[in-house]
């Protein structure tokens, strides 16, 4: 009798991970897998499991996979994957919830850093042979206020960090609990007329799509720096984009857009004052690796408790 398998929405899963489930077929659906990908490969092999990487994992793949107990996110971010259509199923949805909490604040620190000591545009300058010493005043973020809008394992790591530049730190999530001393919890509204700079840190939900836009940018500080390491659903690009333009937004730093992977003539491309990154915030060796093996752990814990009941 053959082992049960495992489909993985990617190319690769770290050996760490691998090691965990030696007791399972490991099918590879790719880099770039499309729907139809997913279907057909659920048809063929039936899985017991799906590590979820790239791509969506929807109701028509659930129903090509009648064996299905578990799908598990190489991540925390789970919006890719129809979380009714599991339920309705019977099918749990687990995340690797901080296993890249260290990547991903690191990577908001450094677009919060570059934006407000215009690291990006001074390097051109400097290599283009300009030496701009005597007319470039920089941002200094000691004393300043920054807003951070959830506050999980990524925000809490990214709020340390921000307290130890000597900032002052606020921050908004229903769920959080037992803050540290040095986050003071606060509403939307606060966070939008006391920032100095905002990081986005929350999942994307029906609810706070579009939540950064004309609306909520008029209330900001003329001069707020904008960071969005989470997911590019929460801000309306264009309305961003009008803000940065006139100078409501002095910089923003992306790793999440709207529509991924971005594409050749997107408005932000070639904008002054926008530092972009495609997405990598939690991509590090170590965050490969601990999200491997944690979506493998989380997984099989799962299918435990299935094979117990």
């Amino acid at each position: 009798m053959s082992a049960p398998t495992i489909i993985i929405t990617g190319a690769d899963l770290a050996q760490q991970a691998l090691d965990l489930l030696s007791g399972y077929e490991i099918v590879y659906a790719g880099k770039t897998p499309t729907e139809e990908d997913m279907v057909a490969l659920s048809r063929q092999h039936d899985p017991v499991a799906i590590i979820v990487r790239y791509g969506k994992v929807g109701a028509s793949v659930m129903d090509a996979a009648p064996s299905l107990k578990v799908i598990s996110k190489h991540g925390s971010g789970t919006d890719t994957i129809d979380k009714e259509a599991a339920k309705a199923r019977g099918i749990e949805v687990v995340a690797a919830v901080g296993a890249n909490a260290a990547a991903v604040a690191e990577q908001a620190l450094a677009l919060l850093l570059a934006c407000a000591k215009s690291v990006v545009a001074l390097d051109a300058r400097m290599h283009a042979g300009h030496w701009d010493k005597a007319t470039h005043k920089s941002l200094e973020l000691g004393g300043r206020t920054v807003g951070l809008v959830g506050l999980g394992a990524i925000g809490l790591r990214f709020a340390k960090m921000a307290d130890a530049l000597g900032m002052r730190v606020i921050g908004f999530d229903p769920f959080a609990k037992n803050l540290p001393d040095y986050v003071q919890s606060v509403d939307l509204e606060t966070i939008w007329r006391e920032a100095d700079a905002i990081s986005l840190h929350c999942p994307l939900t029906d609810e706070n799509r579009g939540m950064l836009n004309a609306t909520t940018l008029a209330q900001c500080k003329r001069g707020v720096i904008v960071v969005n390491t989470a997911r590019g659903g929460l801000v309306n690009e264009a309305d961003l984009l009008t803000a940065v333009r006139s100078g409501q937004v002095m910089a923003a730093g992306l790793d999440s857009f709207a529509v991924e992977p971005m594409t050749t003539g997107h408005p932000f491309q070639g904008e002054k004052n926008f530092v972009l990154s495609p997405h990598i915030g939690g991509v590090t060796s170590d965050a490969y690796v601990n999200m491997g093996v944690g979506a493998a752990k989380n997984l099989l814990a799962v299918l435990a408790q299935t094979t117990v009941a």
